[in-house]
C-alpha cells in the first residue's frame, strides 16, 4: 500500500490540532479511524500517511471512541464515502481525495461538490498565496462556500482568456470574485480564449504583454481546476466557445474532455487538433509545478474525462460526488482487468 513520508508536504493543513473547522476535524478523525478498523493499518502506518506523529493517531482515535463513532462498524454514509475516498486515493496516486454526498444517482452534482470545494478552499487560503485559476460552473458555485477573509498579499491569477459577452462563467469573473473574498489581487488574461491562428498567438505573448501574465503563472502555491466534457452540456459549448464543427472533429480526434480548453482523450494524452494550438491560455506543464492541485467535477458524463485529467494534471485533492466517485473506481478496475486478461 503507498504511503506518504513522513515530513512531505501535504495540501491539507496541519492536522490535529490546527485544524480549522469542525468538518475538517470530523473528517481526519473518521478518516484516521477506517483506516485503524476497517483497513486495519498500523498506527504508525496512518501516522505516516495523515504526516502526523503517533500521539495525535492515538488521540484521535480516543476521540472517536469517546463520540460514539466506533461500534462494529464506522456510521454507514460516512464509510460509504470514505470507502471511496480511499478507493480513489489508491487507484490514482492522490494525496487527498474527499467525496460529497448525494441525493440519489439523477441528482445535479455540482451544488454539493462546490459546496465542498468551497469549503476546502476556506481552508487552504493564506496570506501570500499564490492561486491560478480555471473556470466553469463548478468553480463558480464555489464562491457562496467559500469564507472570505482579509489575507494580506493574495493573488487570484485566471489561467485562460476569457469570453467577450458577459456570462457568469466567463473565465474572469470566477478568478475576480475570488480575489475580491480575500480582498487580495487579481490578474486577468486580456485575450479570447481561443484565437484565430497560432501567429495571432504568438503576437498576443511576445508582442502584447502576455508573456508577462504567463510568466507569473511560474511559481504558483495552488491551482483550481475542474475538467470540461465534451457532450451538449459541457460549458465550453452551451457559451458558444466551439462551433458545432469543431465540436464534431475535436470528439472524432478522440478528445474525451478538456482542462482550460486543452483537449485530451482518456488515456490523459493531448489530442492531435489545431484547436489545442490556438488556445489562451497557461501550459498544463506550468500547472503541475504547484505544490497544491485541487480539482473539482463531477457527473455521469465526465467520468472517462476526470480519468484522463488523473493522468493529464496529477492532481494533489480531487473532489468529486459519490455516484462519479463509484463509476470511475469501477470504470478503472474493469479496464485493468480487461488489460490482463
Amino acid at each position: 500500500m503507498r504511503q506518504r513520508k513522513r515530513g512531505s508536504k501535504d495540501p491539507e493543513m496541519p492536522f490535529g490540532e490546527n485544524v480549522r473547522g469542525s468538518s475538517q476535524a470530523d473528517r481526519v478523525r473518521i478518516r484516521t479511524a477506517w483506516m485503524y478498523y476497517v483497513e486495519q493499518l498500523t498506527q504508525s502506518e496512518i501516522a505516516a500517511i495523515l504526516n502526523v506523529g503517533r500521539v495525535t493517531v492515538v488521540r484521535l482515535l480516543a476521540d472517536a471512541r469517546a463520540r460514539n463513532e466506533i461500534k462494529i462498524t464506522i456510521n454507514a454514509k460516512v464509510a460509504d464515502t470514505t470507502e471511496l475516498e480511499r478507493g480513489l486515493e489508491e487507484l490514482f496516486d492522490i494525496q487527498k481525495a474527499i467525496v460529497a454526498p448525494l441525493s440519489g444517482p439523477q441528482a445535479d452534482p455540482v451544488p454539493v461538490i462546490s459546496a465542498a470545494a468551497g469549503d476546502y478552499i476556506s481552508q487552504i487560503a493564506t496570506s501570500n498565496m499564490r492561486v491560478g485559476v480555471g473556470w466553469g460552473r463548478t468553480l463558480y458555485n464555489t464562491l457562496p462556500f467559500i469564507k472570505g477573509q482579509s489575507l494580506t498579499g493574495f493573488r487570484v491569477y485566471s489561467l485562460l482568456g476569457g469570453i467577450i459577452q458577459a456570462r457568469r462563467f466567463n473565465p474572469a469573473e470566477f478568478a475576480w470574485q475570488l480575489a475580491e473574498l480575500f480582498q487580495g489581487e487579481g490578474f486577468l488574461v486580456p485575450a479570447p480564449a481561443i484565437v484565430d491562428s497560432v501567429e495571432t498567438k504568438r503576437t498576443l505573448i511576445e508582442r502584447c504583454g502576455l508573456n508577462t501574465i504567463f510568466e507569473m503563472a511560474e511559481d504558483l502555491d495552488a491551482v483550481l481546476l475542474s475538467v470540461g466534457g465534451t457532450t451538449s452540456t459541457a460549458t465550453s459549448y452551451q457559451v458558444g466557445y466551439l462551433t458545432d464543427a469543431q465540436h464534431d472533429s475535436l470528439v472524432a480526434a478522440g478528445a474525451i474532455g478538456d482542462l482550460l480548453f486543452h483537449f485530451f482523450d482518456e488515456r490523459g494524452n493531448l489530442i492531435d487538433h489545431e484547436i489545442n494550438d490556438r488556445v489562451m491560455s497557461v501550459g498544463l506543464d506550468r500547472l503541475r509545478r504547484a505544490p497544491i492541485r485541487l480539482l473539482a467535477s463531477g457527473g455521469p458524463e465526465k467520468v472517462g474525462a476526470l480519468i484522463g485529467a488523473m493522468k493529464l494534471v496529477n492532481p494533489t485533492v480531487f473532489i468529486t460526488d459519490e455516484v462519479t466517485a463509484a463509476s470511475m473506481i469501477e470504470r478503472t478496475r474493469l479496464n485493468g482487468s480487461r488489460k490482463k486478461a
